[in-house]
């Protein structure tokens, strides 16, 4: 295999956000549990395609330090879109041990604020 072969070989390296939820509402508002695996809302005016990878780091409440989360996009609002949602992308959490605990984390966290009927920056 030449240079060339080998480098188109190689997969992309998936984009890198940052998402830093500060308050239980903000969590809440984020959080896609309807998604196999879970899934978190990124506000962003950055393009996202559907099934793309992306590489998130996620720093929840109070909590030291970032955790880094792979993900693919499962979800896009539009920077045009409707009912007053924010631009961004939903990414559904990779079936990874970080992928795990950060929705066992989540899970934890919002326990029983996931049966409420207040709107949600995706539904």
């Amino acid at each position: 295999m030449n240079a060339k072969a080998a480098k188109e070989a190689v997969a992309p390296r998936p984009e890198v956000y940052s998402l830093a939820i500060r308050s239980k509402a903000a969590l809440y508002g984020a959080w896609m549990p309807l998604i196999k695996g879970g899934g978190l809302f990124v506000p962003s005016t950055a393009p996202a395609r559907l099934g793309e990878e992306v590489l998130l780091l996620v720093t929840l409440l109070d909590e030291p330090g970032r955790m880094p989360i792979q993900g693919r996009v499962a979800w896009v609002n539009p920077p045009d879109g409707t009912h007053n949602r924010p631009a961004g992308f939903g990414m559904q959490l990779a079936d990874s041990e970080a992928g795990r605990a950060l929705k066992q984390r989540v899970d934890s966290l919002l326990a029983g604020a996931l049966q409420s009927s207040r709107p949600t920056f995706t539904l």
